[in-house]
């Protein structure tokens, strides 16, 4: 696949759950989006960005909305189940799916901000309709299957200060 041009247009799609929990396990922290989302673009034309998020009721939810918003970033908000057993769910695994095979005919390059596994095989589909993928993430816990079906990797780990509140 081509490396990154200037006129390249560029989706970021960002696993705001996986980040967040990666963040803190790691490092007690949280991810400075800003950042991110200008690493994740670069000099490239940003086309869109989306940060999806859940709804669990915690006292500074909506301002960290707000915050994505103002970065630039459209959220999408999906409410966390609670089931009978009281276990607790909420994944975004397959909008963030849907949303980057819709988006694929419109960009040339996807930035998946996660390090889900999962997203592997949406990693070898976009490729094969020519779209470039990237993924953002924290290197010792984004999955290597991920990573090998990706064309390129940004690890946030390496720059700590930068990327990280």
């Amino acid at each position: 696949m081509s490396p990154n041009h200037a006129s390249q247009r560029v989706a970021v799609l960002a696993d705001s759950q996986n980040l967040y929990h990666t963040a803190h396990t790691l490092y007690s922290r949280n991810v400075d989006y800003t950042e991110m989302l200008a690493a994740a673009v670069g000099d490239r034309d940003l086309v869109r960005a989306i940060a999806y998020v859940i709804r669990a009721d915690s006292p500074a939810e909506e301002e960290f909305f707000e915050a994505l918003h103002d970065i630039g970033f459209e959220t999408k908000i999906k409410e966390i189940k609670t089931f009978a057993d009281g276990s607790k769910k909420a994944n975004w695994d397959l909008g963030m799916c849907l949303d980057a095979v819709t988006l694929a005919s419109k960009v040339d390059t996807v930035v998946l901000c996660s390090g889900d596994g999962d997203f592997a095989r949406l990693c070898t589909h976009l490729r094969h309709e020519g779209v470039r993928t990237e993924v953002v993430g924290f290197g010792s816990s984004t999955a290597e299957e991920l990573l090998g079906a990706a064309d390129s990797a940004l690890d946030l780990s390496e720059d700590e200060e930068r990327f990280l509140l």
